[in-house]
């Protein structure tokens, strides 16, 4: 599992290869993650946006901006969390993701929170070295 805090914000990945949807013959990768957002700070802040960095591991990089996550804008009040699982695909065996959300405290103030840096790995990525 990878974790980042910011404002007393935690968000938690937990990054899952998916086989079944996945082809080694036509270079096509498939991984779910799954992310907790959890609010241990005291004031209702609201996800407005996301902002993703997809790395393959030839290096090459795609940036996906929007609203919310999987449709919706999520309010967290002070204790509460918010979960979901969402999917990307890649035409390597391996890559990693990073994000930031931006986010709005109850009093109007916007400010950003990382998504920590998380590795999607295959079992066709991984080499026995000798």
């Amino acid at each position: 599992m990878y974790r980042a805090i910011t404002r007393q914000i935690e968000v938690t990945v937990e990054p899952a290869f998916m086989p079944e949807r996945s082809s080694v013959e036509h270079s096509r990768y498939f991984w779910a993650y799954t992310i907790v957002i959890t609010n241990t700070g005291d004031e209702t802040v609201q996800l407005k946006t996301r902002h993703w960095i997809i790395t393959d591991a030839s290096g090459k990089r795609q940036e996906v901006r929007g609203e919310g996550v999987v449709g919706e804008q999520p309010v967290l009040g002070p204790g509460e969390h918010f979960k979901y699982t969402s999917g990307v695909p890649l035409t390597t065996a391996s890559g990693f993701m990073t994000g930031r959300y931006q986010m709005v405290s109850e009093a109007g103030e916007h400010f950003e929170i990382d998504v920590p840096t998380f590795s999607l790995d295959s079992p066709a990525a991984k080499r026995v070295l000798n």
